[in-house]
């Protein structure tokens, strides 16, 4: 809400969007479950519009599909739209590296840094934990803020919507992992550190090991069963 208190249409609809978009991250919106306008707005006991509204803005981002006789339901991703996901964002970020997007420990970063360091220890932690609950939020505030830092924001709002992307796929399968922790990346600080320093070459190798991961686990997921 904001601070004045007063909550707008766009600032509801921001908040209905942002409220579905951590369901479905959580596993808590299964991929293909159905809901209409009505249901939603019901349940949150606000009025049709703003709730129309969030629903389309998430469609948008991919995560919903939209039916005009039915709905809107959570969109189902494949493990080859998974790998999709892993490749487009290691091209995008392997070439933001190599021209020279590292921006080095300079003063004028150095406040974001401090945020983008706690976020990785954070994530990092529930990484090496598994806990999966804990992971999700940081680790996207981490890779945000990191965006934000080394490239132009149309570049890193295309890798954070990535990103969301492959957790909703990855959610409901990882929550099935007996050995949930050896597919959680635990790379964030020792990255944060690399930015800091301006390291590019080290920024890659990291970035790489965490796609990598990715990749051999969607080979995994296709060796076996849905």
């Amino acid at each position: 809400m904001p601070a004045s208190g007063a909550v707008t249409r766009n600032t509801l609809r921001q908040q209905i969007a942002d409220a579905l978009r951590d369901e479905v991250l959580a596993g808590r919106l299964r991929p293909g479950q159905e809901f209409t306008v009505k249901h939603i707005a019901e349940q949150y006991g606000v009025s049709a519009t703003p709730v129309r509204e969030a629903l389309v803005d998430l469609a948008g981002q991919g995560l919903l599909d939209s039916n005009q006789h039915r709905g809107f339901q959570v969109h189902r991703f494949s493990v080859e739209d998974f790998r999709g996901m892993i490749e487009a964002r290691s091209l995008i970020v392997d070439a933001v590296l190599r021209r020279g997007g590292v921006p080095g420990a300079q003063p004028a970063v150095g406040p974001a840094l401090v945020s983008v360091r706690r976020r990785a220890e954070e994530a990092a932690r529930a990484a090496r934990c598994g806990d999966l609950n804990v992971l999700i939020g940081y680790d996207l505030r981490f890779w945000r803020e990191l965006g934000a830092l080394v490239t132009n924001r149309y570049i890193a709002d295309f890798l954070d919507r990535l990103r969301v992307q492959s957790w909703v796929f990855a959610v409901p399968r990882l929550r099935a992992e007996p050995d949930l922790g050896s597919w959680l990346w635990s790379g964030h600080e020792q990255l944060a550190d690399a930015i800091a320093r301006g390291d590019a070459s080290a920024a890659r190798t990291l970035i790489a090991a965490d796609d990598d991961l990715a990749l051999r686990w969607a080979e995994r997921l296709e060796r076996r069963p849905e």
